[in-house]
């Protein structure tokens, strides 16, 4: 579908009706605004490299030899308990 001049007449006319002079002018505004900002940020990171933080990454080791801890049970079948248990009651 190809987009003539009068369909762009068309919607620039709706746009600006619903939207009014004011309010379109504030929002490009707000958009050129917004691009230099992000300019700015892009010099800046740009002029000054020593401040992004240069960080080796970890070295990655594969184990296969690590145990993992398995709960085992008693002669009764039931889980043993693990660590300190108050056997005072």
């Amino acid at each position: 579908m190809n987009v003539g001049p009068w369909q762009l007449l068309i919607v620039a006319v709706v746009i600006l009706v619903l939207f009014g002079r004011g309010r379109i002018s504030e929002m490009m505004g707000d958009f050129g605004k917004g691009i230099k900002s992000f300019k700015q940020g892009m010099n800046e990171e740009a002029r000054s490299p020593e401040r992004i933080d240069h960080h080796t990454p970890a070295p990655t080791t594969t184990t296969t030899s690590e145990k993992t801890a398995t709960p085992t049970a008693n002669a009764t079948g039931t889980p043993a308990a693990t660590g300190d248990t108050d056997k005072s009651s």
